[in-house]
């Protein structure tokens, strides 16, 4: 019988070890244990955050997740601008940016999906470090910036999307502009050409707060220009399709009136809202990234996003329909 030297015994013991692991994990995996992919969740929190925001999606794309095993309820059905909701909590875009993990997000019982943001040619976004935990505020701070796949690359996974029977949750599809583009509202018309035909809902996105020049877009003038183009663009290419416009949560309330009398006009009336995007506010934050640039996300978005919903529906006279994003961490936000 062979004699093994203390270094062979250690990485006989060490390859053992990953040996059983891998074989532990994947037996959790196809058995979709809720504890495994809770302790999984912890360790993810030893990673960077962009690192474990790729793995998530890694996850989800090759559909790894846990499948929610609820059976949906009649009750949460619901009909907006035309396309039926099987529940009303969807993924705001900004999470599957590329469109890679739509079908794994289905899986785990999402309502809807929202992908993108996605800009006419492929950009690689702000430099790293990007994305910042604040835990003791349960927030994020990012300033990924759009990066974005480009609208061929992200053009081709939709149609492969919709092509599968086994998708059939609503898709909303988020289109920004390109950072060094010089016209931004042709940005915005190439996504509606590009992706009308394979979107349940188009969302123009002039509120990022990451993008130099964006929110100076949700001007009078500037959205009322935007809009206008972007409809004629969808009555030509996509009749039909709606189209929501996303706005900031940090407007004032001269803001908001210019807003709600270009997106009720005849000539530029949209199918819908989405508020809010990140806001830059920091107000009562504790963590050490409080002071990061970007756009904030998590609880401490809830409270401005909720009244920034109250005022626009009521500016708006109830008549467009309102998807409510930011800071909803329970069902009870929702």
């Amino acid at each position: 019988m062979p004699k093994y030297t203390a270094v062979q015994k250690v990485k006989q013991f060490v390859a053992l070890g990953i040996t059983g692991s891998v074989a532990f994990s994947g037996i959790c995996i196809y058995k979709q244990d809720e504890p495994f992919y809770r302790k999984l969740m912890n360790f993810m929190h030893f990673l960077d955050p962009e690192t474990a925001h790729r793995l998530s999606i890694f996850l989800l794309s090759n559909r790894l997740a846990p499948r929610c095993r609820l059976e949906e309820s009649p009750a949460l059905k619901t009909k907006v601008f035309g396309r039926e909701f099987s529940n009303p909590v969807g993924v705001a875009a900004g999470f599957d940016k590329q469109g890679e993990a739509a079908l794994g997000l289905q899986d785990i019982g999402f309502g809807f999906v929202e992908i993108g943001s996605i800009t006419p040619l492929s950009q690689e976004g702000n430099p790293k470090p990007r994305v910042f935990r604040l835990s003791e505020d349960q927030a994020v701070i990012n300033r990924y910036g759009f990066n974005s796949d480009g609208h061929e690359a992200v053009h081709e996974r939709l149609k492969q999307l919709k092509e599968n029977p086994g998708f059939k949750s609503v898709l909303g599809i988020n289109l920004g502009k390109n950072k060094t583009s010089k016209n931004a509202v042709g940005d915005y018309v190439l996504g509606v050409e590009k992706f009308g035909h394979l979107a349940d809902y188009l969302v123009i996105n002039v509120s990022s707060p990451n993008t130099p020049g964006l929110r100076s877009m949700q001007g009078k003038e500037e959205l009322s220009n935007l809009v206008g183009e972007v409809l004629r663009s969808r009555n030509s290419s996509a009749p039909g399709v709606p189209i929501l416009v996303k706005i900031a949560p940090d407007l004032t309330s001269d803001d908001k009136e210019d807003i709600a009398s270009v997106v009720t006009h005849s000539d530029t009336r949209v199918d819908g809202l989405i508020i809010s995007n990140t806001t830059v506010s920091r107000e009562g934050l504790r963590s050490e990234h409080a002071g990061e640039v970007g756009g904030l996300s998590g609880i401490p978005l809830r409270d401005l996003s909720t009244q920034t919903i109250h005022d626009m529906y009521k500016l708006t006279k109830g008549t467009l329909p309102i998807i409510g994003v930011g800071g909803v961490s329970c069902g009870e936000d929702a």
